[in-house]
This record gives C-alpha cells, sequence and structure tokens, in this order.
C-alpha cells in the first residue's frame, strides 16, 4: 500500500508542473517535429492572441551547439526547400556546401532550413526561420493569425544533444484545439440528458402509485447519465482553464471509471428490459443474479482497461496487453449474445400466447437495436476506408477538425437514442402495472365468439327446467348449441340486440305474479320488490 501511494505522489508532483498543451521536442528523427491544430481568434473566441512558443534547454557544453527552427502552416510545406538542378530526385532541406554552391543560400545561413523563392508570393502564413545558440537560447514565438495545422521542425548543426518544449496556446483556454469542439458537445449532452430526466420525473411522480421495477432501473440509469455527462464537460473546462494538471489527470480517471459504470449499467439494462423484466415476467429469480455478477465484471474489467489505456503507451504494450483485452471482450460478447437471445425468446414466446401488444414493443426494441448495429457497423467501415489513407501525411492536417467525432462523438449520439428511445417505449403510464400483470385476450379463428356465448346462454335458458336459474350462471362450452323447437323459444338472431336482455321475444309485460317482471329473478336483480 505504502509503495502505491509514493507511485501517486510521484506522478502528482509531476503533472502538476505541466500547466498547459506542451510537447517535447529532441534531436530524435521521430520527435523533431511536432505539429497540432491552432484556431484564430475569431473563431472560438478567448482573452488572449493565439500563439506558439518555443523554449529550448540551457546546454552545459562548452562548445557553440546550434539548432536550426521553422515554423510554418502544413499548406505551406511545398515552399520549404530547393531543387538543386531538374534532374535531382528530392529537395535540399537545409543550407550546405552544395545549396551555397549553387548560390541558394550564403555562409551566413549555414544550416538553416530553405524556402523556396515563391515564398514571399505563394505562401498563405509567415514562414519563421531561426537559429537558436543552446548556451544562451531565448524563447521563439509565432503569433497565430488564421486557422490551421501548424508544425515546429527543428535541425541539430552539431553532435550535441537538445530539448525544447513546445506550447501551442489557443486564445480559448489550454485544450488541444482537436478536442475543444467536446466542451460544447458535452455540454450539450449533458442539457439534453437534464431535459429527458425532468420529463421522466414528471412522468414518474404523476405515476408513482403505478412503477414497474424495470422503470425504477431506467430512472437509476437516466441520474447516472446525467451526472456522468456533468462531470466529462466538467473535467474538459477545468482541463481548458488550468491545463492538464494533477486534478485534471484525476479527473480523466474518474471519467473513464464513470465511462465503464455507464457501459456496464446499459448492458444490464438491455438484457433485463430483453428479459421482459416488469412487463412480462414479475421477477427474473436468480437470473438476476447471473446478469448482475456479469455487469459487475465488465465494470472491473472496463475499469482496468481504461487505467491501462492511460498508463501504456503504444510503444510500450506487449503481449500482457491481452490480459486486459481479453476479459473486456468476454464479458462484452455475454452480454451481446445472452441479450439477443432473451429478446428473441420473449418475442417468440408473446407470439405463441397471442400478446400482440407487448409483441409490438419488443418487436420496436428489436428494430431499434438492429438500427443501431447497421449504424455502427456503417461507421465502421467508412472509418475503415477513412483511416486506411492515414499514412498519408495529409491524413492528419485534414481532419484534425473532426477526428474527435469520428472516434468518440458519433458513438455518443447513438447511444443517446437508443436510451432515449428505450424510456420511451417504457415510460411511465397509468396502466402500468395493469398492463405489465395482464393478458391480453387471444383472438383465433378457430375457438368460438362472442355471439356463440349469447346464444349458448338463451338455448341453456330455453331449456332449463327452472324459471329462477339465472343466466349468469350458464355453462359455457364452445360446442355450438342443440337445435330447439322454434315453438320453445322463436328468436332468429342477435343482431342488434343486448345480450343481457331481461325477458324473451314474443313475451309481454303483465302485472301478474307469474310474469318476468314480478318473477323471483327480478327481485334478485333489483334486491326489492315492487
Amino acid at each position: 500500500m505504502k509503495s502505491w501511494l509514493q507511485a501517486f505522489l510521484a506522478v502528482a508532483i509531476t503533472t502538476s508542473q505541466v500547466i498547459a498543451n506542451e510537447v517535447q521536442i529532441t534531436q530524435d528523427e521521430q520527435k523533431r517535429e511536432q505539429c497540432s491544430g491552432m484556431y484564430s481568434k475569431k473563431a472560438w473566441g478567448g482573452s488572449v492572441d493565439p500563439f506558439i512558443t518555443t523554449k529550448f534547454i540551457k546546454s552545459e557544453d562548452g562548445h557553440n551547439p546550434l539548432v536550426s527552427l521553422i515554423v510554418y502552416e502544413w499548406r505551406d510545406q511545398d515552399l520549404i526547400g530547393v531543387w538543386l538542378s531538374k534532374e535531382a530526385s528530392e529537395k535540399s532541406y537545409f543550407c550546405d556546401d552544395d545549396t551555397i554552391k549553387g548560390k541558394f543560400c550564403d555562409e551566413t545561413q549555414r544550416g538553416e532550413f530553405l524556402l523556396s523563392s515563391k515564398n514571399a508570393t505563394s505562401a498563405q502564413n509567415q514562414i519563421l526561420l531561426e537559429k537558436v545558440n543552446l548556451n544562451d537560447p531565448k524563447p521563439i514565438t509565432y503569433a497565430i493569425k488564421k486557422t490551421g495545422f501548424y508544425c515546429v521542425n527543428t535541425k541539430g548543426l552539431s553532435e550535441a544533444d537538445y530539448n525544447a518544449a513546445v506550447e501551442f496556446r489557443n486564445a480559448y483556454g489550454e485544450l488541444p484545439a482537436a478536442q475543444i469542439a467536446k466542451l460544447p458537445f458535452y455540454g450539450g449532452l449533458t442539457i439534453v440528458y437534464a431535459v429527458i430526466g425532468i420529463f421522466w420525473a414528471f412522468l414518474y411522480v404523476q405515476n408513482r402509485h403505478d412503477i414497474l421495477p424495470v422503470q425504477n432501473y431506467i430512472t437509476a440509469i437516466i441520474v447516472f447519465l446525467i451526472l456522468e455527462q456533468l462531470m466529462t464537460w466538467g473535467f474538459y473546462d477545468y482541463y481548458n482553464t488550468h491545463g492538464n494538471n494533477a486534478l485534471a489527470k484525476f479527473m480523466m480517471i474518474i471519467v473513464a471509471i464513470l465511462n465503464a459504470g455507464r457501459n456496464s449499467f446499459s448492458f444490464f439494462l438491455l438484457l433485463i428490459v430483453c428479459m421482459g423484466y416488469g412487463v412480462v415476467k414479475p421477477s427474473l429469480g436468480k437470473t438476476m443474479t447471473y446478469v448482475r455478477f456479469l455487469a459487475i465484471g465488465h465494470f472491473v474489467f472496463g475499469v482496468i482497461y481504461a487505467v491501462a489505456s492511460l498508463t501504456i503507451t503504444p510503444d510500450n504494450a506487449g503481449p500482457l496487453v491481452l490480459l486486459v483485452i481479453l476479459p473486456l471482450a468476454g464479458t462484452l460478447t455475454a452480454f451481446y449474445v445472452w441479450t439477443l437471445n432473451s429478446l428473441n425468446m420473449t418475442m417468440k414466446g408473446l407470439l405463441q400466447r397471442k400478446q400482440s401488444v407487448k409483441a409490438m414493443m419488443y418487436k420496436k426494441l428489436w428494430w431499434c437495436i438492429l438500427a443501431s448495429i447497421m449504424v455502427i457497423f456503417g461507421f465502421f467501415f467508412l472509418n475503415s476506408f477513412t483511416f486506411a489513407r492515414r499514412s498519408d501525411p495529409d491524413f492528419v492536417p485534414n481532419h484534425w477538425k473532426t477526428r474527435w467525432f469520428i472516434l468518440d462523438g458519433w458513438l455518443n449520439l447513438v447511444y443517446f437514442v437508443d436510451i432515449t428511445y428505450v424510456a420511451y417505449l417504457w415510460r411511465p403510464t397509468a396502466n402500468n402495472r395493469r398492463f405489465a400483470m395482464s393478458d391480453e385476450l387471444a383472438q383465433d379463428d378457430e375457438g368460438f365468439e362472442i355471439a356463440s356465448f349469447g346464444g349458448s346462454l338463451d338455448e341453456e335458458d330455453a331449456r332449463s327446467p327452472n324459471p329462477n336459474t339465472s343466466r349468469g350462471n350458464g355453462h359455457l362450452s364452445p360446442v355450438p348449441p342443440k337445435p330447439v323447437n322454434e315453438i320453445q323459444n322463436a328468436r332468429p338472431s342477435l343482431d342488434g340486440e343486448t345480450i343481457f336482455a331481461v325477458g324473451e321475444d314474443g313475451e309481454k309485460w303483465s302485472d301478474d305474479e307469474d310474469s318476468p317482471r314480478n318473477s323471483t329473478e327480478r327481485t334478485r336483480l333489483t334486491h326489492k320488490n315492487d
């Protein structure tokens, strides 16, 4: 426990020193250049003018180490470098002996980046060239006037190592430009979920005496979603205001845990709904325990995966990372298979019992799931074609504004539509329990009709020797009644008549004691004597 606490404190001390959107530049080939999208002040507003600042760490070497630096916008990259001749296979990017001999630069520019002669007329943004002496480095600032994808490239002129920190500072705050759209996006989702929560709360309170157990779970997940989206928005707002410090990293871990909880809770809710909990079955028995265990396991594996993704870089990932991915994939597969099988079994059972209204509810849910799967696979293939060009140098510069939506935004929208639709289908109403606990009368052509009830009752009364026998106690049978003599009961049809009529056709009202008006049957029904 003590070692874990020391490790956490070490991370906190380290990350507390990082207060801005900064990246590192070194002499390594993969880290000599750093790029990032930048917005102009007009695009998102803000209190400062956007800029890029590069700060080199002072070298302790007694020699005169020099580093050449260039800052440019990606669309102007073709203006960097010169062709020594028409037969040259590639450009020359630095001032050296060959370029000095070709009079593309002079001795005072040795080691600097070279620019095309078209720079003065073709450049869309300023191209900054600097030569830095590491014995006395000065901060280099580049002002951003237009929205674009800007790069800082370096080249050491000696064998000395160098390190520099590049800060990409936008006018709105500390968030990287590629993520600033998440701030209003999650803020909007928080408001929308809150509005849905208000409507749900109104229906819940209005019908609080007729609430089903499954509706309590839906209430819980709506409240959870409001808090989760609010926390996510709060993380990005804090990051934008204070930078990526220790508290921001702690909030990021909390958001990752909440996200794992949302996924587990959502799969749990969808599974019990597809099992018919609350509408078809009042209780799931031991099955509910198994479902809860699966949801808890998925949540634990989801948290482990989230923490691993935040701490393990792709360069350090090895075969052991499968121990993190495989359990999560297993619980996810179990949820998928169990949910689809449960939904099919529930619909099959309802159709066999001829519960068409309830079956239609689950059929709508089935179409919702199918549509979501189709949308997910559609975006998956679209993203596959899009990311197939990831090796193209122009891929990131052309997609940095929308990449967040492709990777994260649209999945949140699909989830929002699904949870909203489920909440609409299972919303609280005045007849929740009556609908859930009652069965629809089956309509089957092979059975008997209501008209046969009336006919059989009339025939039984006609054949009954006891005149005081109530019609309500007649035996209901699907067997058609036997023919009755028309003299005993001349009644051709029930069309247009009341089924429970008092008296028979052809009888007249009289004041006699034996008449139907004064019969003992009437006395029992009205509970009084005339």
